[in-house]
């Protein structure tokens, strides 16, 4: 199975390396842009990753500014420059993944998420899915079924050879919430239960009696990489807007929010076991 680039990741490595490298110089932007003959922003672009490619050549000339003579090293940058160019499958699906969330996750080591209303996306059925994106707004049919696609190959990361660590915590409500319809419920929530079984996949249910928690303003997922280069993400999406936030503070924040929310949810047996037990009352 050919493995899985992506280019946002390796844009991200390139840029915090080269900044990395301009500040071991001592060097602020505007003085290294000056150095090579540049526009002003252009070491801050390429830097914050707005600049989406970097040329060979372009590479090399900051690499000797920046005095980096290990071949091995300037290669693996290179290495980095040329996958950020490559397009993903997603790419085709950029209507279904304004923020590009696979991109991201196609490199993560563990995907770490918290889901308040809904079962996770990583989990959905195709017919669930459907129900979610049909109730969401009016949409025409073929537009529903290509986010219906798009969804459920994105769930092809948890099939790789190698795949990341899944962990979700899933508030109460998205189990007891008819979505579709029962049978609809019933296929989806023994779904779930299969996916547990999986050797990389977590659940863990917030159930109704832990009360307030930590995690009460709203969804979100975290991914962590194997590369200590690349720092964590998190991961919140809304109407109106998709963020990602990698800064220390907010990193505490989300991972204080996620452990939290874990800790005061049922065991990964007790929480199958309430799955069962919504799965029997819908039968019933």
């Amino acid at each position: 199975m050919q493995r899985s680039y992506s280019p946002s990741v390796r844009r991200r490595r390139l840029s915090a390396q080269l900044r990395a490298y301009r500040e071991r110089k001592k060097l602020t932007a505007s003085k290294a842009g000056a150095a090579l003959g540049w526009p002003q922003q252009k070491i801050s672009k390429i830097e914050s990753g707005e600049q989406k490619r970097l040329p060979a050549a372009e590479l090399d000339l900051l690499l000797d500014l920046y005095e980096v003579r290990d071949s091995a090293e300037r290669e693996a940058l290179h290495e980095c420059a040329r996958l950020a160019k490559e397009r993903g499958w997603w790419s085709k699906y950029k209507d279904a993944f304004p923020g590009g969330l696979p991109d991201f996750e196609a490199e993560a080591s563990a995907i770490r998420a918290y889901e308040a209303q809904v079962l996770p996306g990583l989990l959905q059925t195709p017919d669930y899915a459907e129900a979610v994106f049909r109730d969401y707004k009016l949409r025409e049919e073929v537009e529903i079924r290509r986010l219906v696609e798009a969804r459920i190959a994105r769930q092809s990361i948890l099939n790789k050879i190698d795949p990341p660590d899944y962990t979700a915590v899933i508030d109460e409500a998205a189990l007891k919430r008819i979505v579709g319809s029962s049978n609809v419920m019933v296929t989806q929530l023994r779904h779930l239960t299969h996916m547990a079984a999986r050797h990389n996949v977590d659940i863990y249910v917030l159930p109704f009696t832990a009360g307030a928690h930590a995690a009460t303003s709203g969804s979100f997922t975290i991914m962590d990489f194997p590369d200590p280069m690349d720092a964590s993400l998190a991961y919140v999406d809304t109407p109106t807007l998709t963020m990602y936030l990698e800064e220390d503070d907010d990193l505490r924040v989300f991972n204080s929010m996620l452990s939290r929310a874990q800790s005061a949810a049922l065991s990964p047996q007790l929480s199958l076991n309430l799955v069962e037990e919504t799965i029997k009352t819908l039968e019933e």
